[in-house]
C-alpha cells in the first residue's frame, strides 16, 4: 500500500474507519485472526495476475435495531447496537479496474469493471457490490484501481440484521482505501465526519443523492442510513441513539456487563427484493406522501416527517386533519392515518421512553417501552409474521428483561436482552420452544447471543 493518506489514517478523526492490527482484534481475537488469515490464504491461491499492493483485511459487522423500526428515512431516531457478528474481508489492490468479489463459503464468485454504465442484476447478491462499483466510479471520475476481494460471515444472511448493508459497505471500504479518496477534494468536501460517512453508504443503497455527489438507482429499497450508521459509528458496549436526515448522534448509553443480547433468527427470509421489497417501500412511500401532504397545506419547507412533527405542538393532531380533509384523490387516507400513528408512537413515545428508561437503570420500564413497539409494529405497520410474533411473546415470557422483532419486517429475527449468566439457557429453552410450534423452520432457525460490538475497521495484515 501507499504512504499517501488512507480512508483509515487520521486527517480527521471524526471521518476515517480505525485500523487493527490483525493480532490485535477487539472481542475474540485468536477466532477473529483466524479467519483473516484463511481468506488471506484463499486469496493467494488464486489468480495473481494483475494484483499490486498488499492484502489487508476489513471486518464489517452487522446491527441489531432495538428501537426505530421505520424512521431513519423519516428524520427520526432509533437505537441501536452493531453485532459481534459479522463480514470478515480480506482484499488485495490490482493496477486496473477489475473488481472480483468471493463468497468464500458458497464459492460464487463475480467479476465486473468498475465503470459508471455497469448494469448490476436484479434479485442477486452481485447487485450490492456492483451498485458500489459504479456509485463511486460516477461520484469519484478518474477512480481506476479495482480489487480482489474474498469474504466469509458469520452473519445470518437476510434475517433483519443488515447482511446487505453490511456487504455493500465492506466494498466501499475496500475500494476507497485502494483508490484513496480520503485524499480526493471531492471526498474531503462532502463527507466530513463519521455522520456523512454513514450517510453516503446509505446513498448508495438507497440510489438519493449526497451533497453534490449525484445519485443514481441503488439496489431498489426506499431505506435511510441507520443500518449504515449502526454499521459504522457504533461504539463497543455502548447503546447508539442517532436521528438521521442528517446522521446525527444523540446519546450514547452504557450496556450493562451483565446484560447480552440474544437473537433468535426465525427462518423466514427477510429479503428486500421482490414482493418484500414492494411492501417494505410502501411505508417509506407513505411517510413521503405524509410529508408532501404537510407542505403542500402549511407552506413549509419541513425536510423531513419527523421535522413537520416537532414544528408544531399541535402538529400530529394538524397533520390528523388533513388526511380527514385533503387526502389527494385515489390515496387510502386511512392506510396513511396509521402509518402516522406508528411513526409517533415509535418515534415520539417509545424512544423517549426507553431512553429515559435506560439512563435510570430502570430495565422493567425499559421492557415495557419495548412492548410497546412490538404491539405498535403488529397492529400499526403491520409488517410482522407470526413467527417473529411469537418469538418476541414467547422471549418475555421465558424471562426475557425486553425482547422485539426488528429490521424491514415480513421475516427476520427477534432480539431478546437478557442476563449474560443465563443466555446459554435462555437460548436452549427460546428456540425449543419455537421449534414445538415452528418445527418446518428448525432447520434454518438460529439463535445466538451478541454483546454490543464496535463499529467497522480496517485490519492491517501484520
Amino acid at each position: 500500500m501507499s504512504d499517501a493518506p488512507r480512508l483509515s489514517d487520521d486527517l480527521n478523526a471524526e471521518s476515517w474507519v480505525r485500523r487493527v492490527p490483525m493480532f490485535d482484534l477487539p472481542g475474540v481475537a485468536g477466532a477473529k485472526a483466524s479467519r483473516f488469515a484463511k481468506l488471506v490464504d484463499v486469496l493467494g491461491e488464486r489468480d495473481t495476475h494483475g494484483r499490486a499492493g498488499e492484502p489487508f483485511g476489513v471486518f464489517v459487522p452487522g446491527r441489531i435495531e432495538l428501537l426505530g423500526k421505520h424512521t431513519d428515512y423519516a428524520g427520526g431516531q432509533s437505537m441501536t447496537v452493531a453485532t459481534e457478528q459479522g463480514f470478515f474481508v480480506v482484499a488485495q489492490p490490482r493496477n486496473d479496474a477489475w473488481i472480483s468479489v468471493l463468497d468464500v463459503s458458497s464459492g460464487e464468485n463475480i467479476r465486473f469493471e468498475m465503470l459508471p454504465d455497469v448494469t448490476p442484476p436484479l434479485g442477486c447478491w452481485s447487485n450490492y457490490p456492483m451498485t458500489v462499483g459504479r456509485r463511486l466510479a460516477r461520484n469519484f471520475p478518474g477512480i481506476r484501481r479495482g480489487a480482489d476481494i474474498a469474504f466469509a460471515s458469520d452473519l445470518p444472511r437476510a434475517a433483519g440484521m443488515s447482511s446487505s448493508s453490511a456487504l455493500m459497505v465492506a466494498v466501499f471500504l475496500v475500494l476507497a482505501e485502494v483508490n484513496q479518496l480520503a485524499c480526493r477534494a471531492e471526498y474531503r468536501r462532502n463527507i466530513r465526519g463519521k455522520g456523512d460517512l454513514a450517510a453516503y453508504a446509505g446513498t448508495i443503497e438507497n440510489g438519493r443523492g449526497f451533497a453534490s455527489l449525484e445519485g443514481d438507482s441503488g439496489v431498489g429499497t426506499l431505506g435511510g442510513s441507520e443500518d449504515q450508521t449502526a454499521i459504522l459509528c457504533s461504539e463497543a458496549d455502548r447503546i447508539s441513539l442517532y436521528s438521521y436526515c442528517p446522521v446525527t448522534l444523540e446519546r450514547r448509553l452504557p450496556m450493562s456487563p451483565d446484560g447480552v443480547f440474544v437473537v433468535g433468527v426465525s427462518g423466514v427470509v427477510a429479503e428486500k427484493t421482490g414482493a418484500a421489497r414492494e411492501k417494505y417501500n410502501a411505508a417509506s412511500r407513505s411517510a413521503s406522501m405524509l410529508l408532501e401532504m404537510w407542505r403542500n397545506a402549511t407552506g413549509r419547507e419541513d425536510p423531513t416527517l419527523a421535522a413537520a412533527l416537532h414544528s408544531a405542538p399541535d402538529a400530529s393532531d394538524r397533520l390528523r386533519g388533513l388526511l380527514q380533509t385533503h387526502s389527494p384523490s385515489g390515496i387510502d387516507a386511512a392506510a396513511l392515518k396509521t402509518r402516522l400513528e406508528h411513526f409517533v408512537v415509535e418515534n415520539e413515545c417509545v424512544i423517549p421512553a426507553a431512553v429515559a428508561a435506560l439512563a435510570a437503570g430502570d430495565l422493567a420500564a425499559f421492557g415495557q417501552a419495548v412492548d410497546r413497539s412490538q404491539y405498535a409494529t403488529e397492529h400499526l405497520l403491520a409488517n410482522q409474521v407470526p413467527e417473529t410474533l411469537f418469538l418476541a411473546a414467547e422471549a418475555r415470557r421465558q424471562g426475557a428483561l425486553a425482547a422485539s422483532a426488528f429490521g424491514a419486517g415480513f421475516g427476520g429475527s427477534v432480539w431478546a436482552m437478557v442476563e449474560r449468566t443465563r443466555a446459554a439457557q435462555f437460548s436452549a429453552a427460546w428456540a425449543a420452544a419455537y421449534h414445538k410450534v415452528f418445527s418446518r423452520h428448525a432447520e434454518v432457525s438460529r439463535f445466538f447471543a451478541s454483546g454490543a460490538g464496535s463499529a467497522a475497521f480496517v485490519v492491517e495484515m501484520v
